[in-house]
């Protein structure tokens, strides 16, 4: 069985431990580099992504995380997902932590304030037939990504909201705050795929 780590220094974290849990997934919230050592993938959840970048920053978790995600199956959720691209639009004065892997340009708070969030249900063909339902809050939008990068999901040309690079997931929305699973087994399959082609090597 493969240990999928949660990354729990803020932000909502216990919504996709339990959504793994419901799903027989071995998990373990991650705080500290030797609790991330022992994750065959990790989710970093939505929240507020310079707040989280300040705590990795200050209590020498950045590196371990960095390391980590251009090794390792990675999903980043809403704020996750800013900390997953290479290049970020918006940043607050100062900058913030840039985690990278994911070949995109993101756009930091996109839609705005907490009044400007939104639901809607698209079709995804990587999760099947059936529409899936989408949560948006303050959401980041990809306003450009690389020919490596597999767009899973996008409003329009210019507002991309789930991609895929590898073993590298991201999201603008918020699966975890929907009753549909499939994004949380999608990511679980990439992790089990991960550790079967790494463990032939």
């Amino acid at each position: 069985m493969v240990k999928i780590g949660v990354l729990a220094l803020q932000g909502a974290f216990i919504e996709h431990v339990e959504k793994l849990k419901s799903l027989g997934v071995d998990v373990i919230t991650v705080r500290k580099a030797n609790e991330l050592a022992q994750c065959d993938g990790l989710i970093i959840p939505g929240g507020e992504s310079t707040a989280m970048g300040i705590i990795a920053e200050r209590t020498g978790f950045a590196e371990p995380l960095r390391e980590f995600v251009h090794a390792k199956p990675t999903w980043g959720t809403c704020a996750g997902l800013i900390l997953l691209s290479d290049r970020i639009q918006h940043q607050k004065q100062g900058g913030q932590l840039v985690l990278g892997g994911l070949n995109v340009t993101v756009n930091r708070n996109y839609f705005g304030a907490q009044v400007d969030s939104f639901e809607n249900t698209f079709n995804v063909p990587q999760l099947g037939d059936k529409p899936v339902h989408a949560v948006f809050i303050r959401a980041p939008v990809i306003v450009e990504s690389g020919p490596d990068v597999e767009v899973l999901l996008k409003l329009s040309d210019h507002e991309i909201v789930a991609v895929r690079q590898k073993h590298l997931l991201g999201t603008a929305f918020h699966p975890e705050l929907s009753s549909d699973n499939r994004w949380h087994e999608y990511f679980v399959s990439i992790v089990k795929d991960h550790r079967t082609e790494t463990s032939a090597d």
